[in-house]
């Protein structure tokens, strides 16, 4: 299988738009670039925009995570490094709008959560300095509205909220929060919060039988209110009832190799998407119908250059694109 990747800066950036045609989303965008991956049944065209984003140099940091806004069609992408924006956000369409700085020490994961009335970022921050180890909720614009956690002390407290190198958030359309905490922290939980951030329950466990983790990494809900969680230590992806906090099944049998760094789903559901970083290799698997978990069944992989770890990834539910933050790339 071919393999692609593009330099985007002498730091070590690497982010792919990756198309998907109208087999996902009915809307076949960037018609330039395609290649094929192969499939069981057939070929399926992606198309790599090799064109985003339109100015490559904003990036002087290292990206960790991205976050697709598909209600106005913006792209937020945050990285690390020192005296640098660390929030960068582009169009759709790859241009570069604006950037800021403000209270982001070392960003980690990072969610859009917009409605009709509110355009919201959320960031997980894992830094050791005073802004660290919190969950931070901003405008559009970087302005704090919310902070989670306790700024600059890492802790296993649930009152008040304490949080170890929390890795990434997922916020559904009811407001509702899921939180992978931590990132090879004290931590390794999975909890939920409703919008006024009140716990609604908690799965917080080391270990390897269900409902235990090992590095929870990125969590994610589909449309049949499944909680989907990457558990990278253990090599498996757990799924929960998103309403009750049951475990449901496990997915182990596709990360022998290496374990899940990132998981989204296609806006049709059918899919789902998954990062493996030390493989430098994205699986799609086919979705379980509502209520069997079963086993994981890779429908295609696309394989990217090697060392360039694919990190954190996120899914445009207007047109499908799978953006991909890659922390290892060189130029």
């Amino acid at each position: 299988m071919a393999r692609f990747w593009v330099c985007l800066a002498g730091a070590g950036f690497f982010l792919t738009l990756l198309v998907l045609h109208s087999r996902f989303c009915g809307s076949p965008v960037l018609r330039k670039f395609v290649f094929q991956i192969s499939w069981r049944t057939k070929e399926i065209p992606y198309r790599l925009d090799v064109g985003w984003p339109k100015h490559s140099e904003y990036f002087t940091g290292t990206t960790f995570c991205v976050a697709i806004d598909s209600l106005s069609g913006l792209v937020y992408i945050a990285q690390r490094g020192d005296n640098i924006p660390k929030v960068l956000v582009f169009t759709e369409d790859g241009y570069f709008l604006r950037s800021w700085n403000y209270t982001v020490d070392t960003p980690h994961g990072i969610f859009a959560a917009s409605t009709l009335h509110e355009q919201s970022v959320w960031i997980t921050d894992v830094g050791s300095g005073s802004y660290g180890h919190t969950i931070k909720k901003y405008n559009s614009f970087g302005d704090l509205v919310q902070v989670l956690g306790t700024p600059g002390k890492k802790g296993t407290g649930l009152n008040p909220l304490q949080f170890d190198n929390p890795a990434e958030l997922y916020v559904d359309d009811t407001g509702d929060i899921y939180i992978v905490d931590g990132d090879g922290g004290l931590n390794n939980r999975l909890i939920k919060l409703s919008q006024d951030f009140m716990m609604l329950w908690l799965h917080g466990e080391r270990g390897t039988g269900p409902a235990k983790f090992n590095i929870p990494h990125s969590v994610t809900v589909d449309s049949s209110g499944r909680v989907w969680v990457a558990d990278r230590g253990n090599k498996r992806i757990q799924v929960f009832d998103k309403d009750t906090g049951e475990w449901l099944g496990a997915w182990n049998n596709c990360f022998t190799e290496e374990g899940p760094s990132s998981v989204r789903f296609t806006p049709d559901g059918k899919y789902v998407i998954v990062a493996q970083l030390d493989l430098s290799r994205l699986l799609l698997a086919a979705a379980p119908p509502v209520g069997s978990i079963g086993n994981c069944s890779v429908i295609g992989t696309i394989q990217l250059a090697d060392q360039v770890l694919p990190h954190l990834l996120d899914v445009s539910g207007k047109t499908g694109a799978i953006y991909v933050a890659e922390i290892g790339a060189k130029s």
